[in-house]
């Protein structure tokens, strides 16, 4: 089968996205808090440079999809659309309203806070939205060829 451009870029772009927030999100943030000497405050402080880190490279991710999908708009069609701008709207979500509180919980001194704690589900739960739906995106586009 001959694969598009494209649709190769949306594809291997959504798993390499897909790979990444496995690795950090579910892997490398809680595993870093059983690492001897790492303080909760420490384990924040590190968490607080890798999810900002992360979140700019899935906007960049993010972007590149969009402009691949402009290239090639029969790709996604419309349900392909809709799971590409949910995607984008959590990674927004995160990045413009959930990671600024937390961050400035944790400047405030409030990292261990209940409330710092409670802007992690919200979090955790778009990290777990992002998950299910880049692989389906990178399906549709899939089935699409």
């Amino acid at each position: 089968m001959d694969v598009p451009f494209a649709s190769g870029v949306q594809i291997g772009m959504a798993f390499i996205w897909l790979g990444m927030v496995l690795a950090i999100s579910f892997l490398e943030a809680p595993l870093k808090f059983r690492a001897p000497g790492i303080t909760i405050e420490l384990g924040v402080g590190i968490g607080r440079l890798v999810f900002t880190a992360l979140n700019r490279v899935e906007l960049v991710f993010g972007l590149v999809i969009v402009v691949a999908t402009l290239v090639s708009p029969n790709s996604i069609g419309t349900t392909g659309w809709a799971l590409l701008i949910a995607i984008l709207l959590a990674l927004a979500v995160q990045m413009f309203v959930l990671r600024p509180k937390m961050d400035r919980r944790f400047t405030s001194g409030q990292s261990e806070s209940r409330a710092g704690r409670k802007l992690h589900i919200p979090y955790v739960v778009l990290e777990c939205v992002k998950v299910v739906l880049l692989p389906l995106l990178a399906l549709i586009v899939f089935r699409s060829l």
